[in-house]
């Protein structure tokens, strides 16, 4: 008996999204719907916008039209997803209304909470976007003396090793310019270390490679607030010449206000299936909260959101063709820790490991950047 005709609707246009909807393209027959909806028309390689930070990278070499996905047979809306009816699955886009759908697949991400700190977004330059890491580009490449001060404004952010990376890639790039003597480099950190969620092994070897680069590195310290040259801790303030942060995040208002959130706002998927608790809706990637066994949540960051999408579209395949296997994420995945001059590091392992993650961390080495830089490739060029 021929599949009935169905239409799988991908909300976001990230990584988890993106890769969402490819894998479906090529594993379900064509008389079956793929669309994907982004507020944005153009997807860019967040995992690059070190890279663009640095100088090493153009914003137009990570950056793509999502509308090239339709050459696949995706069909792309641009437009801000406003509401989502999970039990009827009927979705609104910049005020209308679209007809119901058999699948959804919630990819929305976190919206960034730079507000929260007082100060903040005027007095300092973020990495965590595209625009950000291209205005932040020529500061870098100016400062000669003075002190950088890089942070975390909160516990909450996306991709734990970031901004580790932004700390020591600023380094690698004042000491290739020959001013590294002239200019502090510091790290505030409000964890209790470095990407403590990878375990104490981890933490360990990126303080050790902070130490070895001389970065002054505090964690258990809170960002209050910012004023032009100033950094406040609570009581506590800092001089700074040019301040460099991961700001906090926050659930979308469109998932936060839906019936698919807790009371935490983001949705709490199940962490092998990444069902919710409405038949045919799926969640992945930063707009879900998926907890460990140690009490802290999964990671945001795109290898899972990656591994999560490939787990999501082989379980709507199976359901639609009645064949082939369900997917089941196992909470693996690895991240490429840049340290500057051309040589990341690599920790991988399992996160699902109880009672705490085991992760094992390959020592920087050239071979570590070219496979991420591989990995840009793969996506920018064969992705979209």
């Amino acid at each position: 008996m021929a599949e009935r005709a169905q239409t799988v609707l991908v909300l976001g246009g990230g990584i988890g999204g993106v890769a969402t909807a490819n894998r479906l393209r090529q594993r379900l027959r064509r008389e079956h719907r793929v669309v994907l909806v982004n507020r944005e028309e153009d997807f860019s390689f967040a995992a690059s916008y070190l890279w663009v930070m640095t100088g090493a990278r153009r914003p137009q070499q990570v950056t793509a039209s999502l509308r090239r996905l339709s050459r696949r047979g995706i069909e792309v809306i641009i437009g801000c997803v406003e509401r989502i009816d999970p039990g009827s699955r009927i979705v609104t886009v910049a005020g209308r209304e679209l007809p119901p759908v058999d699948h959804i697949v919630v990819a929305l991400g976190a919206d960034w909470a730079t507000d929260r700190i007082p100060g903040l977004a005027d007095n300092g330059h973020s990495f965590a976007t595209l625009a950000g890491a291209e205005r932040l580009a020529p500061e870098l490449a100016r400062i000669k003396s003075g002190r950088i001060t890089v942070l975390t404004a909160a516990p909450l952010y996306k991709c734990p090793a970031a901004p580790y990376e932004a700390a020591l890639m600023i380094d690698a790039g004042l000491r290739a310019r020959g001013v590294r003597h002239r200019v502090q480099v510091a790290m505030r950190s409000a964890e209790p270390g470095p990407m403590p969620v990878a375990g104490a092994n981890v933490s360990a070897a990126v303080t050790g490679l902070l130490s070895t680069r001389d970065i002054d590195y505090r964690p258990n310290t809170q960002v209050t607030g910012v004023e032009p040259g100033r950094v406040h801790f609570g009581a506590e303030s800092e001089d700074t010449d040019l301040l460099v942060y991961m700001p906090p995040i926050s659930a979308p208002p469109v998932i936060a206000e839906s019936p698919l959130a807790d009371a935490d706002g983001w949705i709490h998927a199940d962490p092998y299936t990444l069902a919710t608790d409405f038949e045919q809706v799926h969640a992945i990637g930063d707009n879900t909260q998926i907890m460990l066994g140690m009490g802290k949540p999964l990671p945001r960051a795109g290898v899972f959101a990656h591994g999560q999408a490939h787990t999501v579209a082989d379980t709507i395949v199976a359901a639609i063709s009645g064949s082939g296997v369900a997917g089941r994420f196992d909470g693996h995945g690895g991240c490429f820790i840049e340290t500057g001059n051309g040589r990341a590091a690599y920790g991988s392992g399992d996160f699902y490991a109880d009672p705490a993650p085991t992760i094992a961390m390959k020592s920087a080495s050239r071979r570590w950047h070219w496979g991420k830089v591989a990995f840009e490739l793969n996506v920018m060029r064969r992705w979209l």
